[in-house]
């Protein structure tokens, strides 16, 4: 039996709908009573998850206070903690006293850092560097969960994906889809940044093998769709699944980050113009793990469902 903590969220509900097809066990979780769902109530430091963990022997654990653009919280990092540490660390526990076997934590890239070099993708040897309050509250929960794992034997799997994307994707890449099958040029031509995204249906299959594999125990891995895009690339994909030719304009990229910094938008030209790739080399030799969709795959599914909900 497989228990999955946020069910109803973007990747929960495409893991769900996964475990449903291949007709496994499990035991969905949310926090008010909704039909076919173990209802817990708020999710803490406190929670009692012993009726939930009943015959369960393997957890993903997907819930978490997640990344926002515009935080409002008092103390952000105290939040993050209270949901990614506290109440994960807490879950963890109580599922190795249950006798669950394996447990899968989603963490974050945003772990190792927010963009790379040329050249030098982020691997799960790297040294960790998050930059802001939610991935130092994914690092904390990991180094908490792995020592969890040493104390009471409990195998620990953490797994940190790039941005997710898929049908349902809500958030700044709806709005990059949106925006994409509108016929304008686009000054993306010159860029040639490199960043790694991971589709849903990508993210889900590894997280099922993880669930089994003899050799994911106790191993953090990194995860993407295997091929790298820059911003050009991906609304040109984008704008060819929606059925149209985006127009790109060789507009220098110094000058671009030059625009971006006098209308105050410095982070996000970052977001569209910098580099983030990660090397998933030794997630393929430790599983055999090879994505089963492409990114035109991924990105026509996404395009076709016509976005929605977003992790």
């Amino acid at each position: 039996m497989i228990l999955v903590t946020g069910a109803t969220g973007f990747v929960g509900q495409a893991l769900c709908a996964e475990l449903s097809r291949r007709r496994m066990d499990y035991r969905p979780v949310s926090r008010s009573p909704r039909p076919g769902f173990a209802a817990i109530g708020a999710i803490g430091g406190d929670t009692d998850w012993s009726a939930a963990l009943a015959g369960v022997d393997i957890v993903m654990h997907l819930a978490a206070r997640v990344h926002v653009m515009n935080e409002n919280a008092a103390d952000p990092l105290a939040a993050f903690r209270a949901v990614n540490v506290d109440a994960t660390v807490h879950l963890a526990r109580q599922a190795a006293l249950a006798g669950v076997k394996r447990f899968i934590f989603l963490s974050s890239i945003k772990v190792n850092g927010e963009r790379t070099a040329a050249g030098r993708p982020f691997k799960a040897s790297d040294e960790p560097h998050p930059e802001d309050a939610y991935g130092r509250s994914k690092l904390e929960a990991e180094e908490a969960l792995l020592a969890l794992g040493e104390e009471t034997g409990i195998e620990i799997v953490i797994i940190r994906p790039p941005l997710v994307y898929g049908p349902g994707v809500k958030a700044n890449f709806a709005s990059l889809m949106t925006w994409s099958a509108r016929p304008f040029p686009w000054p993306f031509g010159a860029v040639r940044n490199r960043r790694s995204l991971v589709f849903v249906g990508n993210l889900v299959d590894f997280m099922l093998l993880c669930a089994r594999h003899p050799s994911a125990g106790n191993r953090v891995f990194l995860i993407s769709d295997g091929e790298d895009l820059s911003i050009g690339q991906l609304i040109e994909r984008l704008s060819g699944a929606s059925g149209r030719r985006a127009l790109m304009l060789p507009v220098p990229p110094g000058l671009l980050e030059g625009l971006a910094a006098l209308l105050g938008r410095r982070a996000a030209a970052q977001r569209l113009l910098g580099s983030l790739q990660v090397d998933i080399g030794e997630t393929r030799a430790i599983t055999g793990w090879s994505p089963p969709y492409s990114v035109e795959e991924g990105l026509a599914a996404t395009v076709a469902a016509g976005g929605g909900k977003a992790r």
